[in-house]
């Protein structure tokens, strides 16, 4: 059977995959909320909802850095893999092992393909239709209830050491317009650097934190608050802007919260 992946590339699979291995977070957390934990035998150090599948499933490395002989030895029908999250390096190394399936993320749609590919892949299309129609209906019952408020313009940070944002050409930027913000860096381009005296964190209404990759805390709050003492400034749970697939189930209500 032939598949494409996100990337347009062709998968060549005899057989519905029954040893899979995730090199994404998000992804191994779908895989497990389509009823295939038992399926999955590698994941990531990174991999942690759910928080006991590090203790039963083999951990093959990062997802920079991974155990080429490890994921050898378990013997996988397919590793599932991610444009930004996985380097083209890792892809290329993975390729002799088994078929490897890439995905690429930047809005719900692309989302909302990924959760199908799956369906279609390990045979479990009633569980993503069902999942993709959820999510559908969370999201529009969002729209509607926020779709005559005023937009607050947002930046928002992922890094300390140097300052970094969330532009755009990438899911988080989708993520804060999902939550009715508008992402005062959109003209720029994907995880840009920033000093701090930059004009457009003044024209921000909103400062969030996000709570990955960098751990920010209560003390960055403070130490940006002495800079920008009008502006709002919030650590956000950055899991709910970042991880496409099954935690998006998450993402609305929360998303009302920051609204709230």
């Amino acid at each position: 059977m032939t598949y494409i992946d996100q990337l347009k590339r062709e998968i060549q699979l005899k057989k519905t995959p029954k040893r899979i291995i995730s090199l994404v977070p998000s992804q191994t957390e779908l895989l497990v909320d389509l009823g295939l934990e038992s399926s999955i035998v590698g994941v990531t150090k990174f991999c942690v909802h759910p928080k006991h599948l590090r203790m039963s499933k083999a951990v093959v490395g990062g997802t920079k850095q991974i155990n080429i002989e490890k994921i050898k030895a378990l013997r996988p029908d397919i590793i599932l893999c991610n444009k930004e999250e996985n380097t083209k390096e890792i892809i290329e190394s993975l390729e002799a092992i088994a078929p490897i399936h890439v995905s690429d993320i930047y809005n719900l749609d692309d989302c909302f393909e990924l959760i199908n590919m799956y369906g279609e892949i390990f045979n479990v299309q009633r569980t993503t239709s069902t999942l993709v129609a959820n999510l559908q209906l969370d999201r529009e019952a969002f729209q509607l209830q926020f779709q005559n408020t005023d937009k607050l313009e947002v930046a928002y940070f992922i890094w300390k050491k140097p300052w970094m944002v969330a532009a755009s050409e990438n899911f988080i930027d989708a993520m804060i317009t999902e939550a009715g913000f508008v992402n005062v860096f959109k003209d720029d381009k994907r995880y840009p650097e920033v000093d701090l005296s930059n004009p457009k964190l003044k024209e921000a209404d909103l400062i969030f934190l996000s709570s990955e990759p960098f751990p920010f805390k209560e003390e960055h709050v403070l130490e940006l608050k002495a800079q920008f003492p009008e502006k709002t400034i919030k650590i956000v749970d950055g899991e709910l802007f970042s991880w496409y697939g099954s935690r998006l189930q998450k993402s609305y209500s929360y998303f009302q919260t920051l609204h709230n």
